[in-house]
């Protein structure tokens, strides 16, 4: 952790998803590698995303154990529906498709985080939770994220966790917005090229 970038996990997420977004085809281990890299950003927001970040580090986990046997992205679809297993709670498949999620939700979260003055991360946060997570939730969930929202931290405390002042998070959170975008959009054309849909 010396080095200057250890600490600035920020900086790392922008750079990973720079360099996935220049890929044609994306492949399994440095895509799993950049998604555990945004891990510790739900574990910066507090209870409010606790059941984000528990759910998004067991599939990026599913992922990264996938990655040593299976090369691309297009690969894990095409294993998947060849397996008749696509929509199979655990395959690698769906958990794909919820990793993107939480990719999404960052990126959301960073877009509004960029544009909203002030220091409280309540409408950013509801937002990016709104848009993203709330339409796959049922009542119970999104009440207790409703509720955990009391407990976010304040901007300059996930700055100062992320070991960034605010122009600088700024240009990385824009930096990943960009990248991420790219591979997003990536994951949803794979799918969707499959017939396989991305609302379930």
């Amino acid at each position: 952790m010396g080095e200057e970038d250890g600490e600035k996990p920020l900086r790392k997420i922008a750079k990973a998803f720079e360099e996935l977004a220049e890929q044609s085809e994306i492949a399994v281990a440095p895509f799993s590698n950049a998604c555990a890299l945004v891990s510790p950003l739900f574990g910066c927001l507090g209870i409010a995303f606790k059941f984000a970040e528990r759910d998004y580090v067991a599939k990026v986990k599913d992922l990264s154990e996938a990655s040593s046997s299976i090369l691309t992205l297009q690969a894990v679809l095409d294993q998947d529906i060849l397996a008749k297993t696509v929509q199979k709670p655990g395959s690698h498949t769906r958990n794909l498709l919820r990793v993107k999620r939480g990719l999404d939700m960052v990126k959301v979260l960073f877009e509004q985080i960029i544009v909203t003055e002030g220091d409280s991360l309540k409408e950013a946060a509801s937002t990016a939770y709104s848009k993203v997570f709330a339409p796959y939730h049922g009542w119970a969930i999104r009440k207790a994220v409703a509720a955990g929202m009391y407990a976010l931290p304040t901007k300059p405390q996930l700055l100062r966790k992320l070991n960034e002042d605010e122009n600088s998070a700024k240009i990385y959170m824009q930096s990943y917005v960009t990248s991420v975008d790219a591979v997003v959009a990536h994951v949803d054309k794979l799918f969707l090229s499959k017939d396989l849909g991305i609302d379930w």
